[in-house]
Protein backbone atom coordinates (compact mmCIF):
# COMPACT_ATOMS: atom_id res chain seq x y z
CA UNK A 1 0.00 0.00 0.00
CA UNK A 2 1.48 3.37 -1.02
CA UNK A 3 2.03 6.25 1.38
CA UNK A 4 0.39 9.50 0.33
CA UNK A 5 2.71 12.45 0.85
CA UNK A 6 2.90 16.14 0.08
CA UNK A 7 6.36 17.70 -0.15
CA UNK A 8 7.24 21.26 0.82
CA UNK A 9 10.71 22.16 -0.43
CA UNK A 10 13.17 24.99 -1.04
CA UNK A 11 15.23 23.14 -3.66
CA UNK A 12 18.36 22.93 -3.11
CA UNK A 13 20.68 20.24 -4.39
CA UNK A 14 19.96 17.79 -1.58
CA UNK A 15 16.30 18.74 -1.96
CA UNK A 16 16.48 17.72 -5.62
CA UNK A 17 17.80 14.29 -4.60
CA UNK A 18 15.01 13.90 -2.02
CA UNK A 19 12.30 14.94 -4.46
CA UNK A 20 13.63 12.56 -7.12
CA UNK A 21 13.56 9.66 -4.67
CA UNK A 22 10.00 10.44 -3.59
CA UNK A 23 8.74 10.79 -7.16
CA UNK A 24 10.19 7.46 -8.29
CA UNK A 25 9.62 5.36 -5.19
CA UNK A 26 6.71 3.09 -6.15
CA UNK A 27 5.65 2.92 -2.51
CA UNK A 28 5.14 6.68 -2.29
CA UNK A 29 2.32 8.63 -3.90
CA UNK A 30 3.43 12.26 -4.14
CA UNK A 31 0.16 14.19 -4.30
CA UNK A 32 1.68 17.65 -4.21
CA UNK A 33 4.94 19.58 -4.29
CA UNK A 34 4.86 23.06 -2.81
CA UNK A 35 7.70 25.53 -3.08
CA UNK A 36 9.15 27.49 -0.19
CA UNK A 37 11.76 30.20 0.08
CA UNK A 38 14.84 29.15 2.02
CA UNK A 39 17.89 28.03 0.12
CA UNK A 40 16.70 30.33 -2.66
CA UNK A 41 14.15 33.12 -3.03
CA UNK A 42 10.43 32.39 -3.22
CA UNK A 43 10.32 33.07 -6.96
CA UNK A 44 13.35 30.85 -7.61
CA UNK A 45 11.95 28.07 -5.43
CA UNK A 46 8.71 28.13 -7.43
CA UNK A 47 10.68 27.94 -10.65
CA UNK A 48 12.84 25.13 -9.24
CA UNK A 49 9.93 22.84 -8.39
CA UNK A 50 8.64 23.29 -11.93
CA UNK A 51 12.11 22.63 -13.34
CA UNK A 52 12.50 19.46 -11.30
CA UNK A 53 9.19 18.03 -12.45
CA UNK A 54 9.91 18.85 -16.08
CA UNK A 55 13.45 17.50 -16.00
CA UNK A 56 12.70 14.36 -13.99
CA UNK A 57 9.37 13.68 -15.74
CA UNK A 58 7.97 11.26 -13.15
CA UNK A 59 5.25 8.76 -14.07
CA UNK A 60 2.70 10.82 -12.11
CA UNK A 61 3.03 14.59 -11.89
CA UNK A 62 2.04 16.07 -8.52
CA UNK A 63 0.09 19.26 -8.07
CA UNK A 64 2.48 22.19 -7.76
CA UNK A 65 2.17 25.07 -5.33
CA UNK A 66 3.85 28.47 -5.49
CA UNK A 67 6.00 29.75 -2.63
CA UNK A 68 4.61 32.64 -0.58
CA UNK A 69 6.47 35.89 -1.24
CA UNK A 70 8.52 36.01 1.94
CA UNK A 71 12.16 36.95 2.40
CA UNK A 72 14.44 35.48 5.05
CA UNK A 73 17.64 37.10 6.28
CA UNK A 74 19.66 33.96 5.54
CA UNK A 75 21.44 33.08 2.30
CA UNK A 76 21.50 29.39 1.37
CA UNK A 77 22.83 29.88 -2.13
CA UNK A 78 26.48 29.53 -1.14
CA UNK A 79 25.97 25.77 -0.82
CA UNK A 80 23.63 25.36 -3.78
CA UNK A 81 24.54 28.04 -6.34
CA UNK A 82 22.71 31.21 -7.25
CA UNK A 83 19.71 29.31 -8.64
CA UNK A 84 19.76 26.51 -6.08
CA UNK A 85 20.54 23.89 -8.72
CA UNK A 86 24.30 24.20 -8.83
CA UNK A 87 24.21 27.21 -11.13
CA UNK A 88 23.10 25.01 -14.04
CA UNK A 89 20.34 26.59 -16.11
CA UNK A 90 17.54 24.36 -17.34
CA UNK A 91 14.65 25.28 -19.63
CA UNK A 92 11.39 25.66 -17.76
CA UNK A 93 7.90 26.34 -19.09
CA UNK A 94 6.50 28.73 -16.51
CA UNK A 95 3.06 27.81 -15.23
CA UNK A 96 0.63 30.70 -14.95
CA UNK A 97 -1.69 31.31 -12.02
CA UNK A 98 -0.20 28.64 -9.77
CA UNK A 99 -2.13 28.21 -6.55
CA UNK A 100 -0.33 29.17 -3.33
CA UNK A 101 1.44 26.26 -1.67
CA UNK A 102 -0.60 26.56 1.52
CA UNK A 103 -3.84 26.24 -0.45
CA UNK A 104 -2.52 23.14 -2.21
CA UNK A 105 -1.75 21.59 1.19
CA UNK A 106 -5.24 22.31 2.52
CA UNK A 107 -6.94 20.98 -0.61
CA UNK A 108 -4.98 17.73 -0.75
CA UNK A 109 -5.27 17.00 2.96
CA UNK A 110 -9.01 17.70 2.92
CA UNK A 111 -9.41 15.38 -0.07
CA UNK A 112 -7.50 12.62 1.75
CA UNK A 113 -8.31 13.00 5.46
CA UNK A 114 -6.04 11.12 7.87
CA UNK A 115 -4.05 9.71 4.95
CA UNK A 116 -1.47 12.38 4.08
CA UNK A 117 1.99 12.86 5.52
CA UNK A 118 3.42 16.32 4.89
CA UNK A 119 7.19 16.20 4.47
CA UNK A 120 8.75 19.64 4.95
CA UNK A 121 12.27 19.93 3.55
CA UNK A 122 12.57 23.68 4.13
CA UNK A 123 11.33 26.40 6.50
CA UNK A 124 7.89 25.77 7.99
CA UNK A 125 6.21 28.93 6.70
CA UNK A 126 4.02 27.22 4.09
CA UNK A 127 2.72 24.61 6.52
CA UNK A 128 2.07 27.24 9.20
CA UNK A 129 0.03 29.26 6.69
CA UNK A 130 -1.95 26.15 5.80
CA UNK A 131 -2.72 25.64 9.49
CA UNK A 132 -3.89 29.27 9.65
CA UNK A 133 -6.01 28.83 6.54
CA UNK A 134 -7.82 25.80 8.00
CA UNK A 135 -7.87 25.67 11.79
CA UNK A 136 -8.96 22.01 11.75
CA UNK A 137 -6.20 20.89 9.41
CA UNK A 138 -3.89 19.43 12.06
CA UNK A 139 -6.55 16.88 13.02
CA UNK A 140 -6.80 15.76 9.36
CA UNK A 141 -3.11 14.96 8.98
CA UNK A 142 -1.64 11.52 9.30
CA UNK A 143 1.78 12.91 10.21
CA UNK A 144 4.21 15.77 9.68
CA UNK A 145 7.87 15.03 8.99
CA UNK A 146 10.15 18.04 9.09
CA UNK A 147 13.84 18.72 8.81
CA UNK A 148 14.79 21.17 11.50
CA UNK A 149 16.26 21.97 14.86
CA UNK A 150 19.53 21.10 16.54
CA UNK A 151 20.01 19.59 19.97
CA UNK A 152 23.52 18.32 20.63
CA UNK A 153 25.12 19.89 17.55
CA UNK A 154 26.17 23.49 16.86
CA UNK A 155 23.73 25.35 14.66
CA UNK A 156 24.31 26.16 11.02
CA UNK A 157 22.48 29.51 11.05
CA UNK A 158 23.34 30.67 14.56
CA UNK A 159 25.25 29.31 17.55
CA UNK A 160 22.38 26.97 18.50
CA UNK A 161 19.98 27.38 15.57
CA UNK A 162 19.38 25.21 12.53
CA UNK A 163 18.73 27.00 9.22
CA UNK A 164 15.06 26.08 8.69
CA UNK A 165 14.02 26.99 12.23
CA UNK A 166 16.07 30.19 12.13
CA UNK A 167 14.42 31.38 8.90
CA UNK A 168 10.93 31.38 10.43
CA UNK A 169 11.02 30.50 14.13
CA UNK A 170 7.39 31.54 14.69
CA UNK A 171 6.24 29.07 12.04
CA UNK A 172 8.43 26.34 13.52
CA UNK A 173 6.95 27.00 16.95
CA UNK A 174 3.42 26.91 15.55
CA UNK A 175 3.99 23.53 13.89
CA UNK A 176 5.61 22.07 17.01
CA UNK A 177 2.55 23.13 19.00
CA UNK A 178 -0.14 22.25 16.41
CA UNK A 179 -1.14 18.90 17.95
CA UNK A 180 -0.60 16.75 14.86
CA UNK A 181 1.84 13.82 15.06
CA UNK A 182 5.26 15.28 14.21
CA UNK A 183 8.54 13.56 13.46
CA UNK A 184 11.43 16.00 13.71
CA UNK A 185 14.77 15.18 12.06
CA UNK A 186 17.36 17.50 13.59
CA UNK A 187 20.74 18.65 12.36
CA UNK A 188 22.29 16.02 14.62
CA UNK A 189 21.13 13.33 12.18
CA UNK A 190 21.36 15.38 9.00
CA UNK A 191 25.13 15.59 9.43
CA UNK A 192 25.43 11.81 9.39
CA UNK A 193 24.48 11.41 5.71
CA UNK A 194 27.75 12.48 4.12
CA UNK A 195 28.32 11.12 0.63
CA UNK A 196 31.74 11.10 -1.03
CA UNK A 197 32.35 12.75 -4.41
CA UNK A 198 32.56 9.27 -5.94
CA UNK A 199 29.17 8.31 -4.48
CA UNK A 200 27.61 11.47 -5.87
CA UNK A 201 29.22 11.46 -9.30
CA UNK A 202 28.91 7.75 -10.02
CA UNK A 203 25.19 7.25 -9.53
CA UNK A 204 23.73 3.75 -10.02
CA UNK A 205 21.99 4.34 -13.36
CA UNK A 206 24.31 6.68 -15.29
CA UNK A 207 22.23 6.53 -18.48
CA UNK A 208 18.92 7.43 -16.83
CA UNK A 209 17.67 11.00 -17.28
CA UNK A 210 17.18 11.28 -13.50
CA UNK A 211 20.76 10.38 -12.65
CA UNK A 212 22.08 12.53 -15.49
CA UNK A 213 20.17 15.51 -14.10
CA UNK A 214 21.46 14.96 -10.56
CA UNK A 215 24.97 14.45 -11.90
CA UNK A 216 24.84 17.91 -13.49
CA UNK A 217 23.91 19.78 -10.32
CA UNK A 218 25.96 18.00 -7.67
CA UNK A 219 29.51 19.20 -8.56
CA UNK A 220 28.72 22.65 -7.18
CA UNK A 221 27.73 21.16 -3.81
CA UNK A 222 30.92 19.11 -3.62
CA UNK A 223 33.01 22.22 -4.27
CA UNK A 224 31.01 24.33 -1.81
CA UNK A 225 31.43 21.76 0.98
CA UNK A 226 35.17 21.76 0.40
CA UNK A 227 35.45 25.57 0.26
CA UNK A 228 33.29 26.40 3.25
CA UNK A 229 33.73 23.42 5.57
CA UNK A 230 36.80 21.54 4.40
CA UNK A 231 34.60 18.47 3.86
CA UNK A 232 35.18 16.00 1.06
CA UNK A 233 31.70 15.21 -0.21
CA UNK A 234 28.23 16.57 0.49
CA UNK A 235 25.48 15.95 3.04
CA UNK A 236 22.23 14.75 1.42
CA UNK A 237 20.28 16.07 4.40
CA UNK A 238 16.82 16.34 2.85
CA UNK A 239 16.89 12.69 1.80
CA UNK A 240 16.20 11.81 5.44
CA UNK A 241 12.77 13.45 5.23
CA UNK A 242 11.74 11.01 2.50
CA UNK A 243 13.53 8.09 4.16
CA UNK A 244 11.55 8.71 7.37
CA UNK A 245 8.40 7.78 5.44
CA UNK A 246 9.79 5.16 3.06
CA UNK A 247 12.09 3.42 5.57
CA UNK A 248 10.30 3.69 8.87
CA UNK A 249 12.63 1.22 10.57
CA UNK A 250 15.79 3.04 9.47
CA UNK A 251 15.18 6.07 11.69
CA UNK A 252 14.56 5.64 15.41
CA UNK A 253 12.74 8.31 17.40
CA UNK A 254 12.13 9.31 20.99
CA UNK A 255 9.10 11.28 22.26
CA UNK A 256 10.16 14.64 23.67
CA UNK A 257 8.64 17.93 24.77
CA UNK A 258 9.98 20.34 22.14
CA UNK A 259 9.45 24.05 21.62
CA UNK A 260 11.18 26.76 19.60
CA UNK A 261 12.69 30.04 20.79
CA UNK A 262 11.41 32.85 18.59
CA UNK A 263 13.58 35.70 19.88
CA UNK A 264 17.07 36.44 21.08
CA UNK A 265 20.21 37.69 19.38
CA UNK A 266 21.92 34.35 19.95
CA UNK A 267 19.01 31.94 20.42
CA UNK A 268 16.46 32.80 17.72
CA UNK A 269 15.28 29.54 16.19
CA UNK A 270 16.76 27.41 18.96
CA UNK A 271 14.99 24.08 19.48
CA UNK A 272 14.42 23.52 23.19
CA UNK A 273 13.71 20.18 24.88
CA UNK A 274 12.05 20.34 28.28
CA UNK A 275 13.57 17.32 30.01
CA UNK A 276 12.70 18.27 33.59
CA UNK A 277 11.66 15.38 35.77
CA UNK A 278 9.03 17.46 37.56
CA UNK A 279 6.47 19.73 35.90
CA UNK A 280 7.66 18.95 32.39
CA UNK A 281 5.02 19.13 29.65
CA UNK A 282 3.76 16.06 27.86
CA UNK A 283 5.96 14.99 24.91
CA UNK A 284 4.62 16.49 21.68
CA UNK A 285 7.30 15.52 19.11
CA UNK A 286 8.95 12.30 18.00
CA UNK A 287 12.57 13.40 17.66
CA UNK A 288 14.82 11.29 15.43
CA UNK A 289 17.76 10.13 17.51
CA UNK A 290 19.26 7.29 15.44
CA UNK A 291 19.71 6.38 11.81
CA UNK A 292 20.72 3.31 9.85
CA UNK A 293 22.97 5.08 7.35
CA UNK A 294 23.60 1.87 5.39
CA UNK A 295 19.85 1.40 4.89
CA UNK A 296 19.50 4.98 3.64
CA UNK A 297 22.39 4.51 1.23
CA UNK A 298 20.85 1.27 0.00
CA UNK A 299 17.51 3.01 -0.50
CA UNK A 300 19.07 5.77 -2.60
CA UNK A 301 20.92 3.29 -4.79
CA UNK A 302 17.85 1.09 -5.21
CA UNK A 303 15.46 3.87 -6.22
CA UNK A 304 17.90 5.78 -8.43
CA UNK A 305 19.04 2.51 -9.98
CA UNK A 306 15.51 1.89 -11.23
CA UNK A 307 14.84 5.37 -12.67
CA UNK A 308 14.28 5.85 -16.42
Amino acid sequence: MSHKIVLVADPGIDGAFAIALALFDPELEVLGLSASAGNVSAAQATRNVQTLIEQLDPPRWPRLGAAPAVEYDQDGTRMHGANGLGGVEFPCAQLHHMHPGDKILVDLIRQNPKEVTVVVLGPLTVLARALDRDVELAAQLQRIVCMGGAFNEPGNAGPVSEFHFYCDPAAAQQVMRCGAPVTLIPLDLMRKVLFSPTDLLELPAPESRVCQFLRKIVPYAIGASSRHYGIEGFHLKDVLGVAAVALRGAISTRPMAVDVETRGDLTRGMSVVDARIENSPKPNIDVAVGIDVAAVRGYINRILGETP
